[in-house]
């Protein structure tokens, strides 16, 4: 994605765009972030990883191909707001590979008074974080285990810890909002280890009150002949999560299944989420209207568009993990 030119370093890929889609927010997924709104989610071409299970590995283990579709900058800003979208997503592949052109997209956004989102595998440097982290509004990182092995074999990434720390260093430094996703793949990231892991440096580092999505591996790419996960599997690592002390573990990819937003403190619904629709009943800012506990949510003022997917006439792949 990168070509050296008599000394100048070119973006080969700046605003060549592979997907493009108006998705409910909780897909990405996010459920403490602005639910019940709309981003406009924009995928590239490439990856800093080559996971051996990826979802998109038809755009994301690929280089640059020929006749690429161009997006400006404005014009992607332009399309949110058309689409009367609440924000943009840079999702489907890493969004770290095109940093520029996400850089310039987030300014013009937030300018615009959209939200902006990266769902990413979080193998970013500190100094890039701190370079986009005045315009980005939410972290949504995948840690897809907890050990060297694991990112190694799975990944072909040894240097995994760096990705924990930018999490931190997103969520202390530049207030954004932190979610994590764990795809639990059958016989590698499964362990009560490396579940009790993640659970603890959430828990530890992030806050309890930060989301933890726990969810169903189907076979894929380089491991189309592994075992999907176990539904008790699930079950298994939303328990190690709430015995490390979180307050919000979900289960995701489990075909229709309820993933109610439930207060820690009064026990009432305060989200209610079928698939990816969301029904705020029970919010005041941030905390529970009920008993008054803190949820870390972070509450759209006002909620535009439509809850159900938009065809923009891209193909649209799935969220990367």
């Amino acid at each position: 994605m990168r070509e050296n030119r008599d000394g100048v370093l070119y973006a080969l890929n700046y605003g060549e765009v592979s997907s493009v889609a108006v998705d409910p927010i909780e897909k990405k997924p996010l459920f403490h972030f602005h639910p019940a709104s709309t981003a406009f989610s924009v995928g590239g071409w490439g990856c800093n990883f080559h996971c051996l299970h990826c979802q998109n590995w038809e755009i994301a283990c690929t280089d640059l191909p020929a006749g690429t579709q161009y997006l400006s900058p404005e014009e992607q800003v332009r399309l949110a707001s058309r689409h009367r979208c609440d924000g943009i997503a840079w999702t489907y592949n890493e969004p770290a590979v095109w940093f520029e052109y996400t850089l310039d997209c987030a300014k013009l956004a937030h300018a615009r008074g959209l939200y902006t989102v990266y769902v990413t595998n979080g193998f970013l440097t500190p100094e890039a974080l701190d370079m986009i982290g005045p315009w980005l509004d939410a972290w949504r990182v995948d840690v897809k285990g907890f050990n060297s092995v694991l990112y190694s074999r799975l990944a072909r990434i040894r240097e995994w810890r760096g990705i924990l720390d930018v999490a931190v260093r997103a969520r202390r430094r530049w207030n954004m909002h932190v979610e994590v996703v764990t795809n639990l793949i059958p016989g590698w990231n499964d362990d009560d280890e490396q579940l009790g892991g993640i659970a603890g440096w959430i828990a530890g580092e992030l806050g309890d009150l930060t989301p933890w999505h726990v969810t169903r591996f189907f076979p894929m790419h380089k491991l189309s002949d592994a075992s999907p996960t176990s539904p008790a599997l699930i079950q298994h690592a939303m328990d190690v999560g709430y015995g490390a002390g979180l307050k919000f573990v979900y289960s995701g990819n489990m075909g229709g299944q309820e993933e109610d937003t439930v207060c820690y403190s009064c026990g009432r619904t305060i989200i209610r989420r079928i698939g990816y629709h969301s029904e705020v009943l029970a919010l005041h800012g941030s905390v529970c209207a009920h008993c008054g506990a803190e949820l870390n949510v972070r509450m759209h003022e006002a909620p535009r568009g439509n809850r159900g997917d938009c065809d923009t006439g891209v193909a649209r792949p799935q969220e990367a993990s």
